[in-house]
């Protein structure tokens, strides 16, 4: 299902203090947030995400990784098994397993606004390259690095890949991925930002100059906001976990939001708490004190 309509804006300001409301959902990142730096689930976060299930609470996997990579933690999906992929894009059930994952919502980037945002940040920051990451497909320019652990379905100027009748027209767009090989990446982040306006959701979740660029207002937030509201679930009662720019607006939004000890300054500066860092199993630390009704 396709599902591109205008949502409220999931920023919000902060109202009475949430403390008190009993959780109903933990929205948590993943690499840099949930997942050690070699990828891994530590025994103790495995743990204490089957509590939370077993206690009554849903997780939530939101990250902006795309479907096809979400086998490092397909295992520990627990209930329900839906994680909301692409910052936003996409709401997948994962009870398939690796290879089998089912499409819930897909909020797609329309091919003008992907083809607007990709000229107008060419003319801004010369030297930019393009990858385009589908539902299912991944094409990307031939000077775009090797980013990531794949073999791209096709190689050709974003221009062509978006044009009508290309290869990439029988799935929707996700987003674009945008890497400069000498900016610094928040600095390029910014300039991004202000290319394309609103016609696309520009953020970043790399170390490196690589932004992601989603539909108009797609993001973490607006996203788990739709699914929230689908559940009965309010923004009080969401605990949400996160460590770089593409979490900003889900911390934000949360009733309660904890920046990893390793997080980035903009995340520490927007959630309402801190924990320590993923390689010391900073999401698992807080779930267990949520569990024992310590905070």
């Amino acid at each position: 299902m396709r599902d591109n309509e205008r949502v409220t804006s999931a920023i919000r300001e902060p109202e009475t203090p949430a403390a008190i409301t009993p959780p109903r959902l933990i929205a948590t990142d993943l690499d840099g947030t949930l997942l050690r730096d070699d990828k891994s689930v530590s025994p103790r976060t495995v743990a204490a995400l089957a509590a939370a299930e077993e206690a009554g609470i849903e997780v939530f996997f939101v990250t902006g990784r795309p479907a096809r990579w979400m086998d490092v933690v397909s295992d520990h999906v627990h209930g329900h098994g839906l994680a909301i992929c692409g910052n936003g894009a996409a709401v997948v059930d994962l009870h398939g397993g690796p290879g089998a994952h089912r499409f819930v919502k897909v909020r797609e980037l329309p091919r003008n606004n992907a083809l607007e945002a990709v000229g107008l940040l060419r003319d801004a920051a010369p030297g930019t390259v393009y990858a385009v990451e589908q539902t299912y497909g991944f094409y990307q320019e031939p000077a775009y690095p090797k980013l990531h652990m794949e073999v791209p379905d096709d190689l050709a100027p974003a221009e062509d890949l978006l044009a009508d009748g290309s290869p990439t027209t029988a799935e929707p767009v996700l987003k674009i991925l945008a890497f400069h090989p000498e900016m610094e990446p928040d600095a390029f982040l910014a300039l991004a930002r202000l290319a394309v306006g609103e016609r696309a959701t520009v953020t970043r979740s790399s170390p490196s100059a690589l932004l992601e660029i989603s539909g108009p207002d797609v993001s973490k937030a607006s996203t788990l906001a739709l699914c929230c509201a689908e559940r009965g679930i309010s923004h009080e009662e969401v605990v949400a976990f996160g460590d770089m720019p593409n979490d900003v607006e889900m911390l934000t939004w949360a009733g309660r939001s904890y920046a990893m000890g390793n997080a980035h300054p903009d995340v520490l500066a927007a959630a309402s708490g801190h924990t320590v860092a993923n390689n010391d199993d900073g999401v698992a630390v807080v779930i267990e004190q949520l569990l024992n009704g310590r905070i």
